[in-house]
């Protein structure tokens, strides 16, 4: 059995292999679907989820690893009442997604820069975005958005 807690809810999960890719667990068990499958190889980011606030490639994670931690997906990036993320947001004022398969881990890669730097410059933003690529290449978009999202965070004095 691995007891796992994602996005504040214990789960515990019989019946499964310790060496499951976290990615699975999340989409096939738990029915977390935000979260995509890319590479298998944890290079294109677009599995990123949040362990104890650090971003992490859940494809090449496996379950094992994270059992009793905190994990983040992007479903709860949202608040309870369906208010946006400050960078979810963002995303949607700068038109950020073209085909959009890419932009739960972009988020959320985003969202754990902003969480520690609230006035990320680009080299910054670059730095922690190193990694998750997009096909489509909104890059200069994705840097529009997470400083706008860093200018809504520090509005609400820091709070994400």
């Amino acid at each position: 059995m691995v007891r796992l807690n994602v996005n504040g809810h214990e789960h515990s999960l019989e019946d499964i292999d310790a060496s499951t890719p976290l990615l699975w667990v999340l989409r096939d068990r738990l029915g977390l679907v935000g979260t995509k499958f890319g590479c298998g190889g944890g290079y294109c980011g677009a599995c990123t989820v949040h362990l104890n606030d650090r971003p992490i490639r859940s494809c090449s994670t496996p379950v094992s690893a994270v059992a009793g931690r905190a994990i983040t997906t992007i479903e709860n990036l949202a608040q309870a009442d369906g208010t946006l993320h400050p960078l979810q947001a963002a995303w949607i004022e700068h038109d950020v997604p073209q085909c959009g398969y890419c932009q739960a881990g972009q988020i959320m890669s985003a969202a754990a820069l902003l969480a520690k730097n609230a006035t990320p410059s680009d080299a910054d933003i670059d730095a922690a975005m190193r990694g998750n690529l997009c096909r489509c290449g909104t890059y200069q978009r994705v840097r529009a958005a997470i400083h706008s999202a860093a200018k809504q965070v520090r509005a609400n004095g820091g709070e994400v």
